[in-house]
């Protein structure tokens, strides 16, 4: 039998390298929220090849601290460490509606389901900043099918009735996307009927120069 004081002595060892692990798993966090963070930026400003670069160290900084926090369930499910994979997949789950690719997985990224859901609502609410952009430029074809993927996503999140618990509160995460969607609609359709209009007044001013022109060469 083990004395006490080499009971306390295995019981310090371990909580030792589970503090190490803690520190390591944090650290990780951090720099996955702020890669992240970039990603986003670089997808909003079509910086592409340096948001792939982004997204690729976020995934691969993700990928560390999962395999780092899986040896201490309450380290893995702390908070922090959803809320890292939570970002990344919202950098991933943007950059593919913006680029109208693919749309990953959980599995593909890494996350849980429950943080991935949220990644997901939070991705849309995103959209509105490139939408902004697009209306601004008169792309409209482009601003339709992002409107489309945010209402796509509200639409699918609000089947999803579990516990708050269960889901990590989605259905907060789906009433704040309610609110950008609505506001972004109505900048959309307010945008896109001065769109039509400047262009009803440009061809009228045409016919109107048209005629005129006629009228002087009779």
């Amino acid at each position: 039998m083990p004395t006490l004081d080499e009971i306390v002595a295995a019981i310090d060892a371990r909580l030792e390298e589970k503090d190490a692990t803690r520190e390591q798993v944090l650290s990780l966090s951090r720099k996955v929220v702020q890669h992240a963070s970039k990603a986003i930026r670089a997808t909003h400003r079509r910086e592409w090849d340096n948001a792939e670069r982004l997204l690729d160290e976020t995934g691969a900084l993700v990928a560390q601290m999962n395999v780092a926090a899986a040896r201490f369930p309450d380290i893995f499910f702390a908070g922090y460490t959803q809320d890292a994979q939570k970002e990344y997949g919202e950098a991933r789950l943007t950059y593919a509606f913006v680029r109208d690719l693919p749309i990953p997985t959980p599995d593909d990224l890494g996350i849980e389901d429950a943080v991935y859901l949220n990644a997901l609502g939070e991705a849309a609410s995103e959209l509105r900043r490139t939408i902004l952009d697009l209306v601004r430029q008169d792309a409209f074809d482009e601003v339709h099918r992002l409107l489309a993927c945010m209402e796509d996503v509200y639409s699918l999140l609000q089947t999803v009735d579990y516990p708050h618990a269960i889901t990590n509160n989605v259905r907060r995460t789906n009433d704040m996307l309610r609110g950008v969607l609505d506001r972004t609609r109505g900048d959309v359709t307010t945008a896109f009927k001065q769109y039509e209009l400047r262009h009803a007044l440009a061809h009228f001013e045409k016919l109107v120069q048209s005629s005129v022109s006629k009228s002087l060469d009779e």
